[in-house]
Formats: C-alpha cells, sequence, structure tokens
C-alpha cells in the first residue's frame, strides 16, 4: 500500500503545482496593472508552489468522481467569469464596496492559506486539524474568502451569467465543504474542534 500512497501523493502534488503555475501565468496575461490585491493574490499563489512540494501525504483523501467534479467547477467559474465579461461586459453595479470586499478576500485568502498551511490541498483530504488563527472563527475560512471576493467582483461588473456561474461555484463550495468535513471528522479532535467553532462559513449564520 505505501508505494501507491506515494505515488499518488506525488500526482496529487504535482497536478496542484502545475494548476497553479497555470493560474500564475493567467494572473500576468489578464492583468494589465497590478493593484494591492493582485500583489497579495501572487503572493498566495507562490506560497501555494512551496506547499505542493513540501506537504506530507494525506492520511485520508477523498478523490470520487463527484468530488473531482466539484473541484474542477471551483477552479473553472472565477475565469468563466472573466472570460464571459470579456466576451460580454456586464454593469457596474458598485464598484467602489467591490474593491474593498476584493481586498477583504484576498488578505483573508492570503490569512487562511498561512494558517492551513502544508495541510493545504485540493481534493478533500487530512494532513493535520488547522484549528488556530482564523480556523478559531469559522471552520473554512478560505471558502469565505472565496464567497466575499466573489461578491466584491460582481459589484465591480456583473451580468445575469456571471451571477448564474456564481451560483453554480458556490454549490460546488458547498458540497467540498461537506465533503471535507466527512474526511476530517475521521479524525479522533475533530468533535471538539466543531464543538469549539460551530459555523462552517458564515460566522453566526451557517
Amino acid at each position: 500500500m505505501q508505494p501507491f500512497r506515494i505515488s499518488r501523493r506525488r500526482f496529487g502534488d504535482l497536478f496542484l503545482f502545475a494548476v497553479t503555475v497555470v493560474e500564475l501565468g493567467l494572473l500576468f496575461y489578464l492583468t494589465s496593472t497590478f493593484w494591492i490585491e493582485d500583489w497579495i493574490y501572487l503572493a498566495g499563489h507562490l506560497v501555494v508552489l512551496v506547499i505542493a512540494l513540501t506537504r506530507p501525504v494525506p492520511e485520508r483523501q477523498d478523490i470520487s468522481f463527484t468530488s473531482s467534479i466539484a473541484v474542477f467547477v471551483a477552479y473553472a467559474y472565477p475565469y468563466a467569469q472573466v472570460a464571459y465579461l470579456r466576451w460580454k461586459p456586464g454593469t457596474a453595479l458598485w464598484p467602489e464596496a467591490g474593491l474593498v470586499l476584493i481586498i477583504f478576500g484576498a488578505c483573508l485568502s492570503f490569512g487562511s492559506l498561512l494558517c492551513l498551511g502544508r495541510g493545504f490541498g485540493v481534493w478533500p483530504a487530512f494532513r493535520g486539524l488547522a484549528a488556530s488563527g482564523l480556523y478559531r472563527l469559522v471552520r473554512h475560512p478560505m471558502y469565505l474568502a472565496y464567497v466575499v471576493s466573489d461578491i466584491g467582483y460582481n459589484f465591480c461588473e456583473y451580468d445575469f451569467v456571471t451571477v448564474l456561474l456564481v451560483i453554480v461555484g458556490w454549490a460546488a463550495l458547498l458540497y467540498r465543504i461537506r465533503a471535507e468535513e466527512r474526511v476530517l471528522s475521521r479524525n479522533a479532535g475533530w468533535l471538539s474542534y466543531a464543538a469549539r467553532v460551530r459555523y462552517r462559513l458564515m460566522p453566526g449564520i451557517w
């Protein structure tokens, strides 16, 4: 069994590394001028490149077909919005508030990544239980960052199609939360952590 686990880890790590490199390329290609949120996202991607080459083998992992579909949707829907808006420009709703939310989401994402450290992954997996920092507030602060950023980007420019894409993306996000918690719940420390941190995504709501 051990050679299989090592092989699987190498594939997963190389996949994460490759996807992050592609995302960095798209970031540079799509961004003519870098603002503060772009530099934060750039720093986060560089951290992920290091994590991909240093993280431990997961003790448990969900690489099922449905989880893989959710992962694909989660990575694809933000770029689908960008591509669509380049083809058909949308409407500005509240750009100033949108920019604030985007910067906040970028900071929240970067902070969550630092808290998660080498436990970060693409598929639902257990590489240790993150319970400090932002993970004391909600169980999935990185996904909260995605939600905040999505709202911010749509405040800056939106269309019916972009809203629809966000709904699809959030559905994949909710599935990933459930899948991740199924994997994490097999750890002995999960019940006490879940009792301390009651909310999964939105403080005071859910």
